[in-house]
């Protein structure tokens, strides 16, 4: 049985696996240093990462819907994704 998966879903999967392949990069990277500053700098890193993750992540899932979904709708979830980020750095 062959399962056909659509290639926005693959491109989502893919960078998620590229982002979590990086976060155990960083994990490795900070035992092997064992230095506090040395590790405040590798998760800061990190900061910037996971948001360019989650914008490309979200926009390649909305190429992937452009057909199947009205421009309300995606005006909502671009507002969902401006609220994440606003939330994030405001923290």
């Amino acid at each position: 049985m062959f399962i056909l998966l659509e290639k926005a879903v693959m491109g989502m999967a893919l960078l998620r696996i590229l982002s979590g392949s990086i976060e155990i990069f960083a994990a490795f990277l900070m035992i092997r240093f064992n230095e506090i500053e040395k590790a405040l700098i590798i998760n800061s890193s990190l900061a910037m990462i996971g948001p360019i993750i989650l914008i490309v992540s979200t926009a390649v899932g909305m190429i992937g819907m452009a057909g199947s979904i009205s421009f309300g709708k995606f005006f909502w979830i671009l507002i969902g994704v401006a609220c994440i980020l606003y939330g994030i750095r405001s923290g």
